[in-house]
This record gives structure tokens, sequence and C-alpha cells, in this order.
């Protein structure tokens, strides 16, 4: 019986002490992943700003499969949008600013505006004429005892599926050229 309850006292203190390390931990995340493409900024601009295209390079179906993903009535520049649904939620895109030399802009809404975040992809010519192209988004995870915990892992999940999608970006501006 003893042991049962010295169990129980552990447990609790395990349990307080994760919840007390969550409430201190920051809710907000930053994730950046980058790589470089053999083309001008607006040859890669060509497969990021034309929101049609996405589906060429974009990592979410080799994610989740059962992703249907609709465009809006604008398609590229700003304004330009989609939403999907599968299995791993729902969410919303919106381009909010545009340009072939530098890259876009744009705002995520996921699970019906649950969790909002934003996010880029920018260019950068190199001298060789090669460009960078950097991929990140910044958000915050709220204010529950797990958000904390949430923002720490979310540059290794992002972070995974940015670089599957700029190495799929990559081979599809090499396919065009």
């Amino acid at each position: 019986m003893r042991f049962i309850k010295t169990a129980a006292v552990v447990l609790i203190i395990l349990i307080v002490t994760i919840a007390v390390i969550g409430l201190f931990l920051p809710a907000q995340y930053s994730v950046e992943r980058s790589i470089v493409v053999d083309a001008a900024p607006e040859k890669v601009h060509q497969y990021v700003g034309d929101l049609k295209k996405w589906d060429e390079w974009a990592p979410w179906k080799e994610e989740d499969p059962s992703i249907h993903v609709t465009l809006g009535e604008k398609t590229s520049g700003v304004g330009a949008s989609q939403s999907w649904v599968g299995d791993s939620g729902t969410g919303a895109l919106t381009v909010t600013e545009s340009s072939p030399e530098s890259g876009i802009k744009y705002d995520l809404l996921f699970d019906g505006g649950t969790y909002e975040c934003t996010g880029t992809i920018k260019y950068y010519r190199m001298a060789d004429g090669d460009t960078r192209v950097t991929w990140a988004m910044t958000g915050d995870m709220g204010k529950s005892l797990a958000s904390g915990y949430f923002a720490l892992i979310m540059d290794t999940m992002v972070g995974n599926m940015f670089e599957k999608g700029l190495k799929n970006l990559k081979n599809a501006v090499g396919k065009g050229s």
C-alpha cells in the first residue's frame, strides 16, 4: 500500500512539474529552411508565385495523401488563395505580398482559424546566377499548458516538410528549364 501512495505522489509531482514548465516555455515558434536552385528568381517565382503550380512541388500530399486542395478565384499575386481539407486537418492560405524578384509572403489559418501563422518564401539572387530560396514560418501556439511543448517541436515537424518541399521545388524548376 505504501508503494502505491508513493507512486501516486511521484506521479502527481511529475504532472504538476510538466504543467508548470509548460507555462514558462515560449509559445512562439520560427522555422526556416533554405536551398540553392540553379535558376533566376523570376524562374523560381513561376512555381512559387502561382498556387496552381504548388501541386508540382509542395509536400502536403506526401504528408497527407487524403488532402484535397481548392484554389481561390485568384491563384497568383496578392490575394491569391487556396484552402484544403485532409485527414490532418483543414486550412487556408492567402498571399499578402508577391514579387518575382524577391518572393512571397502569406497568411495561414489552420483548423478554422484556431491557429494562425505567417509564412514567406524568399528568393536571393546569388553572384553565380543561382538563387537561394528560403522558406520560413512564424507563429504563436496560444496560451495552453501544451503550447510551449508544441512550439518546441514545430521546427522539426514543419522544417522536415519545408526541406521536402524545397527539394521538390528545385527539381520542378530544373525540369521546367
